[in-house]
């Protein structure tokens, strides 16, 4: 599965803005700070994302999922 696999709902962002495909939120992780990056929900997030490209299927939900779990331990999921 193509990292431009769109999410079935993007994701929307409490700044505006939304994460539609997996290299979206990918690059929205990538962005982070690397502390952040390291604490354990974001890492979750990864490993789904990274399953989703690679696997496909059920793993582009549970992706999705992981990074709306992330945004919202954050403080910043819409």
């Amino acid at each position: 599965m193509p990292w431009s696999t769109s999410f079935d709902d993007p994701i929307a962002l409490r700044g505006g803005g939304r994460l539609a495909t997996l290299q979206q939120a990918a690059d929205y992780v990538m962005a982070l700070p690397e502390k952040v990056q390291h604490e354990a929900h974001w890492q979750i997030a990864v490993e789904n994302l990274i399953n989703a490209a690679e696997t496909g299927g059920g793993w582009l939900m549970f992706a999705r999922i992981a990074m709306m779990r992330a945004l919202n331990a954050d403080g910043k999921e819409g």
